[in-house]
């Protein structure tokens, strides 16, 4: 149960983290769709949330600013992880409303704050934020077994690799797991299908559909 005051983010904030991700983020924001309400929506803040953080290599390229950007999402984070009132940004409002709702610790969105932080004068290390991102989508969909953990860390960390070996031998490893997940998880598992090949936008919401029926990933 959570210890945080419960917050419910105004419907503006609401749709504006749904058509965001949906535009940035379709295959991702597509297996969301196959979680249940309310995780759905804080999965879709999550998302919202790990892009803004990566767009800040694109905002700036000075280091300077880039982690004051970057600051400023820190003390944001704060702020949904606590109990008073979080500053007034769409982005924020749903991650508010997500941390609270489910116990999200704040010491888990600083994991995803700081693997993020890498890239401003260095390369992104894939299984330390593949893996931050999937700790707190776990946690939004009441997840907590070794198995299911395991597969989203290494879909998690195989969606930020380009095409090769390396991201072929973690998607391996997940799918090994398939037996033994939780089916609770399949919402953050499905992207895996779009990594093994290219889905036209209309055949990506029938392949999800198809592997969630059979527990597939």
């Amino acid at each position: 149960m959570s210890c945080y005051p419960p917050y419910q983010a105004p419907e503006a904030s609401r749709r504006y983290v749904l058509d965001s991700v949906r535009e940035t983020d379709r295959d991702r924001f597509l297996a969301a769709l196959f979680a249940p309400e309310p995780a759905r929506s804080d999965l879709l803040a999550l998302l919202a949330f790990d892009h803004e953080l990566a767009r800040t290599r694109i905002v700036t390229r000075e280091p300077l600013l880039a982690r004051i950007r970057l600051e400023w999402w820190r003390e944001a984070s704060v702020e949904a992880a606590g109990t008073g009132k979080a500053r007034a940004q769409p982005v924020v409002d749903a991650l508010t409303e997500a941390v609270r709702r489910h116990g999200l610790a704040h010491d888990a969105l600083a994991a995803l704050i700081d693997a993020r932080g890498e890239e401003i004068e260095g390369s992104l290390d894939v299984m330390r934020t593949g893996g931050a991102l999937a700790d707190l989508q776990l946690g939004v969909l009441g997840v907590t077994d070794l198995a299911s953990r395991e597969a989203a860390h290494a879909v998690g960390a195989a969606w930020l690799m380009g095409e090769g070996p390396e991201r072929a031998t973690l998607l391996a490893e997940a799918r090994a797991l398939r037996n033994r997940i939780d089916p609770g998880a399949l919402p953050i598992l499905l992207p895996a299908l779009t990594l093994d090949r290219p889905l036209s936008p209309w055949r990506t919401p029938l392949a999800y559909w198809w592997a969630a029926r059979r527990g597939r990933y």
